[in-house]
């Protein structure tokens, strides 16, 4: 078992002090530091980034060849730390000698111990686990008035943080999907970090939201799946994602994934808010726009390639999701561009 002891200040410290424990190559581009690691010990990168409000992230994506514990220590006071496991499993232990209580894949948590009190992270060898968190500093702003953590700290600690907090919510598929996205932000410089920076406040709303739906007692559409349906579920979603121009049935999918098509339904509705069929005409017209964009193929061949029949359909769909035509799209972006 090997034991890393980080401090959560400042998301450089963060950084120096991983990179010290695991080697690798840090960069840094406008406040987002990676981590990128490969060696005997660590494989894998963590990304993280500081931003307004007193709020920072911090993702792991990593697989150790050891058990380990990682100790996280507070400053001058204890933020708040919204978790959700993407791939993997993890748990967590107040101190490196408190109960250890495990968060699942898909899951959620929100955590914060006392004053000069620890928190510890367990990662399991041999495992790829992914894993972000969301640090909500609760040490308030020098004149600012109600800014974003300090109304999440009155939101949990209406009087005083004085006791150990941790909450473990249900399986949430749309939290792992809006992390997706902030995954697959390709912009640089402070456009990246603005983007980064909505989808962040928008993921911790949600954790918030699923939060007081819980003690709330509002039933949730995730407890229509358990946990081996939602994971097939996903890796359905990966698959028409990866190869939209396929030819998807209910039947097929429901064949290769082992569930009803009911599940297949719940599942997709749950996740994507759309219907199945929905999700692959969705995923195929997305297709189709990175083709207009970076290949040499006319829109009738474009039709044709994403699996579609009618081109009067698929200029009818792309026009809903793109206020223009296919022809209109592809002139816009090259006006001496022939189109067919």
């Amino acid at each position: 078992m090997k034991i890393v002891t980080i401090h959560t200040e400042k998301i450089q410290n963060i950084f120096e002090e991983l990179n010290t424990n695991f080697g690798g190559k840090v960069t840094f581009d406008v406040d987002e530091y990676t981590l990128e690691v490969n060696n005997n010990f660590a494989k894998g990168s963590i990304i993280g980034a500081s931003f307004n409000d007193n709020i920072s992230y911090v993702q792991f994506d990593m697989t150790f060849s050891a058990d380990l514990k990682l100790n996280v220590i507070s400053g001058t006071a204890s933020p708040l730390y919204f978790a959700y496991c993407s791939k993997g499993n993890l748990s967590h232990s107040f101190g490196l000698h408190g109960e250890e209580r495990k968060l699942k894949m898909f899951q959620t948590a929100i955590v914060t111990s006392k004053l000069n009190q620890d928190n510890v992270l367990y990662f399991e060898k041999d495992k790829k686990t992914k894993f972000t968190l969301i640090i909500v500093g609760t040490q308030p702003a020098q004149g600012q008035v109600n800014s974003l953590n300090q109304m999440v700290r009155e939101t949990f600690f209406q009087e005083s943080q004085s006791e150990e907090f941790f909450y473990a919510g249900s399986y949430n598929l749309k939290i792992g999907e809006k992390i997706e996205q902030l995954n697959a932000v390709t912009q640089t410089g402070v456009v990246r970090n603005l983007l980064k920076e909505g989808i962040l406040r928008i993921i911790l709303a949600m954790e918030i939201q699923q939060h007081t739906d819980d003690l709330n007692a509002f039933p949730k559409e995730t407890n229509c799946l358990n946990l081996r349906e939602m994971e097939e579920i996903k890796e359905l979603s990966e698959v028409i994602k990866a190869n939209p121009e396929e030819p998807f049935t209910i039947k097929s999918l429901s064949k290769k994934s082992g569930l009803s098509p009911n599940k297949l339904q719940e599942g997709f509705k749950m996740i994507h808010n759309r219907t199945v069929n929905d999700y692959i005409t969705h995923m195929r017209v997305l297709k189709a726009e990175i083709l207009i964009r970076t290949s040499d193929l006319n829109i009738s061949e474009i039709v044709y390639c994403i699996g579609f029949t009618s081109r009067s359909y698929f200029s009818k769909i792309f026009k809903q999701k793109f206020n223009c035509s296919p022809k209109e799209y592809k002139f816009n972006l090259n006006p001496m561009a022939i189109t067919a």
